[in-house]
């Protein structure tokens, strides 16, 4: 592929997938407004980031088939009319509950991006390339929780809350069009593969016989409940506990950003040295080290407000190595089911992510507490498993070692 012709395929497939975090990180600072203006509390507002990442989970699993089915393009766009409506019905939200629900359809359709473009990615390249051309898409997609924050944060100061989804309407059509004249189709239809319900669960069954992608699966979960984990619980500690303001917690939101980007710019050039499962034990280690740090000494005691920001930004610096090398460990055994094997580790992600952001809620006491005590477990959870796991002892399949 040209270097233009990648650069764009890139810069697409990075605004895919953007969709989905855009979703979340642009409505974080409105929490509070949300609150009042709907007449409930936080752990309730927070339950529709919960929803949210449900929808995640049982959309990404619909989608996979849809897209082995008929191709990457066709689904792509049915997911962005999805996101669409049901972004213009969140802000048109008479209660906490109905937001609750249509914030489950904004992510049904919205996740379409996240199975979409990694899965295209996978119809593009084979072996290291493919932890590359994912690191390049962090640097894409990883623009939106910079700049989602601080839009929020003045969309809600300025309009109100409401309009931070009529804005993600907008963004949505933007990238519809764009994808509908640009994207060119990777994958052809294929008939032989069948939508009927009993098929489709025995697909997905199978895929669990790949022992790379269960194991690999399975560590993206874990980490992405630790980092969900802190998207469910920042905006409380920061605005309520620091006193930050909406734009203030969206400066920092930002700042945590680019630590993430600029940590899947190091790892492209990394695994020119160093093969993705060496980097995932290392980086997970670091994780470990650092959590358990705020887990160990009281906040206000030892650390501080600095301390705990700078050691959440450490924290949050090392995803940066981990998505991209799960993501294609887990996905380079495939080929003609990727769309599916993509969806469904999304899913399993997903679905680690639900069981935080639900259990931060759940635990909620009035402290930073409930959000680091999840962190802790995530990342200990993730090492278990990295640990435990025979495949990382015996190294990488061959053609995914090799220098590209």
């Amino acid at each position: 592929m040209e270097r233009k012709q990648y650069n764009a395929t890139i810069w697409l497939l990075g605004s895919l997938a953007a969709i989905g975090p855009f979703s979340i990180d642009m409505y974080l600072p409105g929490f509070p407004a949300i609150a009042v203006d709907l007449s409930t509390d936080m752990a309730h507002v927070g339950l529709t980031l919960t929803s949210y990442f449900v929808g995640i989970s049982v959309g990404q699993i619909a989608y996979g088939p849809l897209m082995d089915r008929f191709g990457r393009k066709k689904p792509l766009m049915l997911g962005l009319i999805v996101y669409i409506v049901a972004a213009l019905g969140c802000a048109l939200s008479p209660s906490v509950s109905v937001l609750i629900t249509l914030r489950f359809f904004l992510a049904l359709g919205g996740c379409v991006g996240m199975a979409g473009s990694r899965a295209v990615v996978r119809d593009l390249f084979s072996g290291r390339e493919i932890a590359r051309a994912l690191s390049a898409l962090v640097m894409v997609f990883g623009v939106a929780p910079i700049v989602a924050p601080t839009m929020g944060g003045l969309v809600v100061k300025t309009f109100g809350w409401r309009f931070i989804f009529v804005a993600l309407a907008a963004i949505g059509v933007a990238v519809l069009v764009a994808l509908s004249r640009f994207l060119r189709e990777t994958k052809g239809e294929d008939t032989s593969i069948s939508l009927h319900p009993k098929n489709v669960v025995v697909e997905y069954l199978r895929l669990f016989r790949e022992p790379a992608f269960v194991t690999y699966a399975f560590v993206s979960a874990a980490t992405a409940g630790g980092f969900l984990a802190y998207i469910s619980g920042s905006a409380f500690v920061y605005m309520k506990l620091f006193g930050f303001t909406e734009t203030q917690f969206g400066w920092m939101y930002s700042a945590n950003a680019v630590g993430l980007i600029a940590a899947s710019q190091i790892n492209r050039f990394w695994l020119r040295m160093l093969d993705s499962a060496r980097i995932l034990r290392i980086v997970a280690a670091i994780q470990f080290c650092l959590v358990a740090v705020l887990f160990a000494l009281p906040l206000n005691e030892f650390i501080g407000t600095a301390g705990f920001i700078g050691l959440i930004f450490c924290y949050l610096f090392l995803f940066g190595f981990v998505n991209p090398n799960t993501m294609a460990l887990a996905l380079h055994p495939f080929t003609r089911n990727a769309g599916s094997a993509s969806a469904l580790i999304g899913c399993i992600q997903m679905v680690g992510g639900a069981s935080a952001s639900g259990l931060v809620s759940y635990l909620y006491n009035g402290t930073a507490m409930p959000m680091i005590w999840v962190m802790a477990g995530c990342t200990g959870v993730t090492l278990l498993v990295l640990g435990g796991s025979g495949l990382l002892m015996k190294g990488e399949p061959e053609n995914l070692v090799a220098d590209i």
